[in-house]
């Protein structure tokens, strides 16, 4: 009976230190992971253009600087031809980015540039506000700060990245969720573009991929998204398992996901939000490598 007791006590435990440790460490244990795509339609003179993807700040829950500012140095050593921001740089206020604005407005400029879009965070939904005008001014002001930090804001437009005598297209959506804000709009955000063009799209939810995107017959050859934070709990284990209770609610929730050649891939996102840690779904920042297919 001791025995048990012991044992079961022992077990009990088990789920409370994994959530201190989170706390204590976990939100910040920040991995860099590095992902291939392959594709039949990559221009020749993309192959082997690199992608780093950030997604999910929610600065509004920092409280360590330090742990932060090894994140963002983490970003600028690494290698990458483009930088893409895929939305919610707050949890609510524009004022939460203030302390940080220095510190995000240091990450490495790459040859094409850096590109961000807006997630459900961004708008300011999940407050009551005094006026409609406050809840305005607000959102020009989150707006406002991505050009603080050098990232070049998309709201439902495109941009031609040009490398020698080939291009492909940069698109950003604002967001659109199932059960969310709905103010992407994909028509108007790819003009200009045509159906044969390569194209990489960011959209912050990965709902919008299952919705409208992966049977598009626009071709949108890769999505890159965020918003699930993996639910901040799992257990992933390369190759043998990977598990969270957000897989109840997202289908596609972490990693990268194909559909007859058109690949999404969802970052875990390098923040936090509500619960203040993370377990087994590590804080990421992602390095997508574009390949050309070759056919044998």
């Amino acid at each position: 009976r001791k025995f048990i007791g012991q044992f079961a006590l022992a077990l009990a435990a088990i789920p409370l230190a994994s959530i201190i440790y989170g706390i204590w460490q976990g939100r910040y244990n920040f991995k860099v992971i590095r992902q291939k795509v392959y594709f039949d339609d990559l221009p020749d003179e993309f192959d082997g253009f690199t992608i780093l993807q950030l997604s999910d700040v929610h600065s509004g829950s920092f409280d360590n600087p330090e742990k932060i500012q090894f994140g963002v140095d983490l970003i600028s050593e690494q290698r990458y031809d483009l930088f893409v921001f895929t939305g919610d740089i707050v949890n609510t206020h524009a004022f939460e980015m203030d302390n940080w604005l220095e510190m995000f407005s240091k990450i490495k400029n790459p040859e094409f540039g850096k590109y961000s879009i807006l997630g459900n965070h961004d708008y300011g939904e999940y407050v009551d506000w005094s006026s409609q005008k406050e809840k305005e001014l607000n959102f020009e002001a989150i707006k406002a700060i991505h050009p603080k930090i050098g990232f070049n804001l998309l709201l439902n437009e495109n941009v031609k990245l040009k490398k020698g005598n080939s291009e492909i297209n940069l698109i950003g959506i604002e967001n659109w969720g199932k059960g969310f804000k709905q103010v992407g709009d994909l028509k108007k955000a790819s003009k200009g573009i045509q159906k044969e063009d390569f194209k990489i799209l960011l959209s912050h939810d990965p709902s919008h991929w299952d919705i409208e995107v992966q049977n598009n017959p626009y071709n949108y050859q890769i999505t890159l998204s965020g918003h699930s934070h993996g639910m901040q709990f799992g257990i992933e284990i390369p190759g043998i398992m990977k598990w969270s209770p957000v897989q109840y609610v997202y289908k596609h929730w972490a990693g990268l996901y194909e559909n007859a050649e058109r690949f999404l891939y969802v970052n875990r996102g390098f923040g936090y939000h509500a619960y203040p840690g993370r377990v087994g779904i590590w804080p990421e920042i992602t390095l997508i490598e574009l390949k050309k297919k070759v056919n044998s």
